[in-house]
């Protein structure tokens, strides 16, 4: 609705596209771009006009929709899931995000599965064999270890603690930004 209303008060048509994406029909001036640009911002926005830095941002949405917010977890695998998804051959993403984000999709994908194991294990509604079965992985002992490697605890004593220190959806992955920060 905000990027509807600034592009509004700009004069621009546009086309509003799935994922966050938007297409204007005329070219902006830059003039247009910092308006829009400082007008997003308010809002908690960020305009991104760098083609690779959107398809990173839409390969990162569709791994959090697949992981978090749907009920199961597609049957196909997970690259071609994202491949279909996007309509990209998978080497071109794969590579693509491990060059701007220094870590494979595969890394992002399993700190993704792990920190919705952690919300499931804190919800406490699901045994860690259900757990295990709704996110897709061959046994439980493959997703205590790869728990325990992740988060330094075994999911158990994860539960025990109590651990709150979950992370923010948005923040996981995103080694490079939090160094720099």
């Amino acid at each position: 609705m905000a990027v509807k209303e600034e592009l509004k008060k700009l004069g621009l048509h546009f086309i509003v596209v799935d994922l966050g994406e938007v297409e204007i029909m005329e070219n902006m001036t830059l003039a247009q771009q910092e308006q829009l640009q400082r007008a997003l911002l308010v809002s908690g926005l960020e305009l991104m006009d760098d083609k690779r830095a959107v398809l990173i941002e839409r390969v990162k949405t569709v791994i959090m929709e697949m992981i978090h917010h749907s009920d199961e977890l597609p049957k196909m695998n997970y690259s071609d899931f994202i491949s279909e998804k996007l309509d990209y051959d998978y080497t071109y993403l794969s590579n693509l995000f491990s060059e701007v984000k220094g870590i494979t999709i595969q890394q992002f994908i399993i700190i993704h599965k792990i920190e919705r194991v952690k919300e499931l294990l804190l919800y406490d509604e699901l045994s860690l064999t259900e757990i295990s079965y709704k996110l897709h992985y061959s046994s439980v002992a493959h997703l205590s270890n790869q728990f325990k490697k992740v988060t330094g605890l075994s999911p158990s004593r994860f539960k025990q603690l109590k651990y709150r220190g979950r992370s923010p959806i948005e923040d996981i992955g995103n080694l490079n930004e939090r160094s720099e920060a």
